[in-house]
């Protein structure tokens, strides 16, 4: 690698770094897997910078892994063959917003607090949540989701399109601004989701939506875990429009009230969140308290204040942090998965005797709203027998979703911890993955040992 790490220092002296704790740094996401540092790192300002870059990679075979924010859960961002990392954090640009179209265009390395900060004065906000301040660009690569995924979609659906660099070193527009287009083969799909294995993100043309004239957010508490999931599957099915709809199981609420400060019933729980008119959601919110109500949950506080709802939030979105604060200075294996709504009490309710029947300190987590859960296996780091024994609950999760029509992972990606995973979801779809791979990447270099393995190593 000694020859491309010297042909970037040459060309770009104040943009790069081969500072042994930046290259490690750069190597690990914010879950247990391998560390794999790169080789160098690159920081761009434009996308041509990007371009420079890859073209000389290609010219030496050299891999490219693309990083954002760092905050990925499945080892997309590890190095694993070495090579160029592109940190694209400089390029952090709002581009344009246009209140009128209700979209806007960024640079991969905008985070999502700082574009809806820049949003307030035009009454618009971009709605996807996955929890940490990720930049657009990580969450358009693992087709990120969230709190509010189950109102107002996924990645997948905010983008309109992207400008994307490929292995070759080219500039590829995927799609107009047009809300909707018949033209060709939908490359934004192709893209979004693709984990920086196709190609470099650029820039990304998002749709937007108006701040609710009204919000109501509160929390309700059951008695034991199915409860609490017969009352998500009831509101679903009755087609409330919930925006939020979030489940945690009593250890999750113990370790938020340790680590926030609260003192929540610790007891399963449902945080919630309505959006629209004020008599919409008054009257959503009345209509949820009866589904509640009906599945023997009690202590349902709805709220309309926006500092308390706040607060509220905000011990939600550090429940990663909040679980990982049970055991001091360990380590944490984050692992989701996502079913049919039906088949969701089952899936939690196994998998909540699996953890408890194999000894494991694991709290849950989920947008149970479109039938997503998360469990984050936490384990002390030299403990190789607990290591494997989450192994083992992880694979059995995994298997128990994929049997009841869901898919391995809803929201973190495949990356290296879950390949055999897809092997197992859509096995007869991966030689077509790897001819579309191949077709956009014939040397292999874009984030190789990602989603699944080349055809060589297969």
């Amino acid at each position: 690698m000694s020859d491309i790490v010297d042909k970037l220092k040459r060309r770009f002296p104040d943009q790069t770094s081969t500072a042994p704790a930046l290259l490690e740094q750069h190597g690990v996401g914010e879950t247990y897997h391998p560390s794999f540092p790169p080789d160098i790192v690159f920081f761009p300002t434009s996308t041509d910078d990007i371009v420079t870059a890859v073209k000389l990679c290609a010219e030496t075979s050299t891999p490219i892994i693309p990083f954002g924010s760092g905050t990925s859960l499945e080892g997309q961002i590890s190095a694993v063959h070495g090579g160029v990392c592109i940190d694209v954090h400089k390029m952090d640009n709002i581009l344009s917003v246009r209140p009128e179209d209700l979209d806007c265009t960024v640079q991969p390395g905008v985070r999502r607090h700082q574009l809806n900060e820049s949003l307030r004065d035009t009454g618009l906000f971009f709605p996807i949540d996955p929890g940490a301040d990720a930049s657009i660009g990580g969450m358009a690569s693992t087709r990120a989701s969230g709190t509010n995924a189950v109102r107002y979609g996924t990645m997948k659906d905010a983008v309109v399109g992207l400008t994307i660099v490929t292995a070759t070193g080219e500039v590829v527009k995927t799609a107009q601004r047009a809300r909707k287009t018949s033209a060709g083969y939908d490359l934004t799909r192709l893209l979004v989701g693709s984990e920086g294995t196709l190609g470099i993100i650029t820039e990304i043309t998002l749709r937007l939506h108006g701040i609710p004239e009204a919000i109501a957010g509160g929390r309700c508490t059951f008695d034991d875990l199915s409860s609490a999931v017969e009352a998500v599957t009831l509101c679903m099915q009755c087609q409330l429009p919930v925006a939020r709809l979030e489940l945690l199981d009593e250890l999750q609420v113990t370790a938020i009230n340790q680590y926030a400060k609260l003192s929540l019933p610790e007891k399963p729980t449902l945080f919630f969140e309505f959006h629209g008119t004020p008599d919409a959601v008054r009257e959503s919110a009345e209509r949820f308290r009866d589904i509640v109500e009906d599945c023997s949950g009690r202590e349902f506080i709805s709220e309309t204040d926006t500092d308390k709802r706040n607060e509220l939030w905000k011990a939600r979105h550090a429940a990663y942090y909040a679980g990982k604060s049970l055991i001091p200075g360990c380590v944490g294996l984050a692992t989701d998965v996502c079913v049919p709504i039906s088949n969701l009490t089952e899936c939690i309710i196994e998998t909540k005797k699996d953890i408890v029947d194999m000894g494991l300190t694991a709290p849950i987590v989920g947008h149970v709203g479109d039938g997503n859960f998360h469990v984050l296996c936490l384990f002390e780091e030299d403990d190789s027998d607990a290591l494997n024994r989450i192994k083992t609950f992880n694979e059995k999760l995994v298997k128990r979703a994929i049997a009841l029509d869901g898919t391995c992972t809803g929201e973190h990606g495949i990356g290296t911890g879950k390949m055999k995973y897809l092997e197992m979801e859509i096995g007869a779809a991966i030689p077509l993955m790897r001819q579309i791979k191949s077709a956009l990447d014939p040397q292999g270099i874009m984030n190789p040992g990602k989603i699944f393995s080349p055809m060589a190593e297969a």
